[in-house]
């Protein structure tokens, strides 16, 4: 939906993309790195960030800024009002326990992926997983989940031409390539990925469809490397994901 200019507010614009550009690669930043990001010019940037210290939103240590959790107000106040986080866990929490393995569910947000539930058996990541936080659509099972949904010149325009950050050795990192894979998992209806998040990672993921059969979110199961390879995750873990798939499809609008 598009607006006149006269009803919008630059500002606030700018200042949720500032926000925007503190993310878990990039947790504290320096006026010139978040003008960078935010494509804004560096008094702008020094101005929003001024005021996010200022209303409690940031810190300040003279060089670098970092948000504070009370950021999580705006996350919480609309995951509060999305009726699919609800709808989900208890079936995550169910899952979880009948695999012994973390679960989580994520809707697409552009090029990103976005937790809205999840339900941790294990700490199988550095970082931590909770609603609200991001990774990149192209290299997690989720997010290659939804991907493979798309019209493939839409997913053409999330990925881009060029070449994608490697974030790890493993990383599938050339457009075509991540075609191809999707392809692969638009034909098998689930997507398998071996370490291209973080060394040590698996996981296996399937696509959430509303009662209409549209691609609404995906659902996986993440596990340590050391436990499973890549092969077996479809034995261990696919049964389970398609039956809370199958469950959920009848309830998800």
């Amino acid at each position: 939906m598009t607006f006149a200019a006269r009803d919008l507010m630059g500002s606030l614009a700018k200042g949720l993309a500032v926000i925007e550009t503190f993310t878990a690669d990039r947790p504290s930043q320096s006026i010139t790195e978040v003008a960078t990001a935010a494509q804004l010019d560096r008094a702008t940037a020094r101005r929003c960030l001024l005021t996010l210290v200022q209303e409690g939103y940031a810190t300040y240590d003279g060089k670098f800024f970092t948000l504070t959790p009370r950021v999580l107000r705006l996350g919480t106040a609309c995951l509060a009002t999305m009726p699919l986080p609800q709808l989900v866990q208890p079936m995550l929490d169910r899952l979880s326990e009948t695999t012994g393995q973390s679960s989580s569910v994520s809707i697409l947000d552009g090029a990103d992926i976005v937790y809205v539930a999840r339900a941790a058996q294990k700490k199988v990541m550095s970082i931590a997983l909770m609603p609200g936080s991001r990774l990149p659509a192209y290299c997690t099972s989720m997010g290659r989940a939804m991907l493979a949904a798309l019209p493939e010149d839409e997913a053409i325009g999330l990925l881009g031409r060029d070449p994608l950050p490697a974030r790890t050795p493993k990383t599938i990192t050339a457009p075509d390539a991540i075609l191809a894979e999707l392809a692969a998992v638009r034909q098998q209806g689930y997507a398998i990925i071996d370490q291209e998040v973080e060394m040590g990672l698996r996981s296996i993921a399937v696509p959430l469809h509303s009662a209409r059969r549209r691609v609404v979110a995906a659902l996986n199961t993440g596990v340590a490397a050391v436990q499973a390879e890549p092969q077996d995750l479809v034995s261990l873990y696919l049964p389970e994901l398609l039956r809370v798939q199958e469950e959920l499809r009848s309830v998800l609008r």
